[in-house]
């Protein structure tokens, strides 16, 4: 059998880098981009070191039973993308998966502020977070559309619904989601498909600096946060399930997904946040061109 192939965006540390080693837990080869090369390069919010590099992610991945291979991107610069789609497309022939999670996080993001009075850098998150993803997602369907297969995924949140981190943050959540809905109708027949889920809570580097942030808003959502990897087998099971094409340009929950599909984060059941937060759109059906 072919071993599997996926790639997944702004895996340095967090969200991506645990979707990635989620991924290579399933024994697929998957490209991880970032553009953190030297440990302590990234900052949190508050200034201090975060920690992960690409290749770290690279190495763990294989670790975990997969292959790991590390590509330096900045999804700012369409000619890197192209240069990394053309490079899977030489060594491996297919993409199975491609989950973007590039997204930038502006040092201003979870402070309290309303938005005119946060730098205008903080609207960066619609280039390398929205626009982004459009351009990953059309590449992407260069490779998988030929090869009759694949599943493009966007990591979104309840941002899409709620207020959450200012205006820019929800509309690049919210615009995400009506990638997975309008590329679906555009990928019928072709057998790829996409979806965006809503992560929860996450344990991940930034959220451990949020939570000391904003203390009394992270508090309770911090004893059930969701492990990065549970994404990651989300994913993996969907794609490889009949719910695929049912849910092809749907917007789902992840930890609901995760129980009609079987999965656990590591033996936990993740609540979902729906009635607190807010509910996915429903698909609107008509199609005017």
């Amino acid at each position: 059998m072919t071993q599997q192939v996926a790639l997944v965006t702004g895996a340095s540390r967090g969200a991506g880098a645990g979707i990635a080693r989620a991924l290579g837990a399933h024994g697929m080869i998957v490209y991880v981009t970032g553009r953190t090369v030297t440990p302590g390069e990234a900052k949190a919010w508050d200034g201090s070191v975060l920690p992960g590099t690409v290749a770290a992610t690279a190495e763990a991945i294989t670790a975990a039973g997969g292959k790991g291979i590390a590509v330096l991107c900045d999804h700012s610069d369409d000619t890197q993308v192209a240069a990394l789609f053309e490079q899977i497309q030489q060594e491996q022939g297919r993409l199975d998966i491609l989950v973007n999670n590039a997204t930038y996080m502006h040092p201003q993001l979870i402070e309290q502020k309303p938005f005119w009075e946060k730098d205008l850098g903080a609207a960066g998150i619609l280039d390398v977070g929205l626009r982004s993803a459009y351009v990953a997602s059309w590449h992407a369907a260069n490779i998988m559309v030929p090869q009759g297969s694949g599943l493009i995924a966007f990591g979104s949140s309840f941002g899409a619904s709620c207020y959450m981190h200012g205006p820019a943050y929800g509309a690049q959540k919210a615009g995400l989601d009506k990638f997975a809905h309008d590329m679906a109708v555009d990928l019928r027949g072709t057998g790829v498909h996409t979806v965006s889920i809503w992560m929860g809570p996450l344990m991940t580097e930034r959220a451990a600096v949020a939570s000391q942030v904003n203390p009394e808003q992270y508090r309770e959502f911090s004893k059930t946060a969701e492990r990065p990897e549970f994404t990651g087998h989300i994913l993996y099971a969907l794609a490889h399930s009949d719910r695929a094409q049912a849910l092809s340009g749907h917007t789902v929950i992840g930890a609901e997904l995760a129980r009609e599909l079987g999965v656990s984060d590591e033996g936990e059941d993740r609540p979902s946040y729906r009635d607190a937060l807010g509910s996915p759109r429903s698909p609107n059906p008509a199609i005017v061109y």
